[in-house]
């Protein structure tokens, strides 16, 4: 795919027309509390992997409405003393997978923490072993259309706080340094990370690869490649609920939360990305409100993006601040 989105140095200045609701942060704030009134209850279980280099915990916790969130804890073998910490969300379809697919993180050092995405992980992949119990009005196959009728009933307002409660679990174990943590994820995981950086303040790193869930008023009328097209496909058959859509989006559009980003970032995007054009990147990122931020731009990438090269950059980067 040649290049099809705007000019590198167009991008570098591009802002996102997405309005953001006056009772964004007022919605977040309730959410969260409702979801801090149910016991976190985090809890590890060692697992015997037949790995020797790594220590793997199989973790549930409470996320959204207390329901019960799976992931893995992956430590370097024989860790004794709290380990700066990182955290990963998975992309679209995606789940935990298995232990053994998450070696980087604790091989370089590190703590890592990897949450299963409620609903998700048939896909590709390992699988997941989150259920998503909540209910919905009529959604397009996919999880962008479920409950997208209301803010207040969208899916991703789940998947968000699961990802904010992932986080305090995480931070919670006694490995894990609370004072050095750090989120990343690539795609979905990568808007996921984009949220939960705005809505946890004090992290010391973010870093989105290639994020999905940005700046919804442009990647909804700008690919036609799915996720995305999952909101078109909805509209076409529900006319005349656009604005609706939109409105209850602007509540998880990144873009919104990179404004309210404190920590230190590292974004990546993919000039050819056809499934995250790379506007709706950049619009994240130059939103993003912590002036130490940097962007690794791939020319001639689609949604692989940069692969073991952005791996390679996150872990020099990381390696800086934790």
């Amino acid at each position: 795919m040649a290049l099809f989105d705007l000019p590198l140095d167009e991008l570098r200045g591009y802002r996102s027309a997405s309005t953001e609701p006056e009772d964004f942060d007022a919605f977040w704030a309730k959410t969260l509390q409702e979801s801090r009134e149910h016991d976190l209850d985090a809890r590890f279980e060692p697992v015997d992997t037949q790995l020797t280099t790594v220590d793997v915990h199989d973790v549930s916790f409470a996320g959204f409405g207390g329901h019960r969130v799976k992931g893995w804890l992956v430590l370097p073998a024989g860790a004794t003393a709290p380990l700066p910490t990182v955290v990963e969300f998975i992309g679209y379809g995606g789940g935990r997978g298995l232990p053994h697919t998450h070696l980087l993180w604790a091989s370089a050092g590190y703590a890592h923490f990897v949450m299963d995405t409620r609903g998700q992980g048939s896909a590709w992949g390992g699988g997941g072993d989150t259920p998503d119990p909540v209910g919905g009005a009529p959604a397009f196959p996919g999880f962008m259309t479920r409950g997208i009728d209301a803010p207040e009933n969208y899916y991703y307002r789940r998947v968000y706080t699961d990802g904010v409660r992932a986080v305090e679990a995480a931070r919670s174990h006694p490995l894990t340094d609370a004072s050095r943590t750090a989120v990343l994820g690539s795609s979905q995981g990568g808007g996921i990370s984009i949220a939960v950086g705005g809505l946890v303040p004090d992290l010391v790193g973010v870093a989105p690869d290639v994020p999905f869930l940005c700046d919804f008023p442009r990647s909804t009328t700008i690919t036609d490649r799915d996720p995305y097209r999952e909101i078109g496909k909805y509209l076409k058959t529900h006319r005349g609920r656009a604005a609706d859509v939109q409105r209850t989006l602007a509540y998880f559009d990144g873009v919104h939360f990179a404004a309210r980003g404190r920590a230190p970032a590292l974004f990546s995007a993919a000039l050819e990305d056809l499934t995250c054009p790379p506007s709706t990147v950049f619009a994240a990122f130059n939103a993003w409100a912590e002036d130490d931020k940097q962007i690794e731009v791939y020319e001639f990438n689609d949604h692989e993006g940069g692969g073991p090269y952005q791996e390679a950059a996150k872990l020099r980067w990381l390696a800086s601040r934790l």
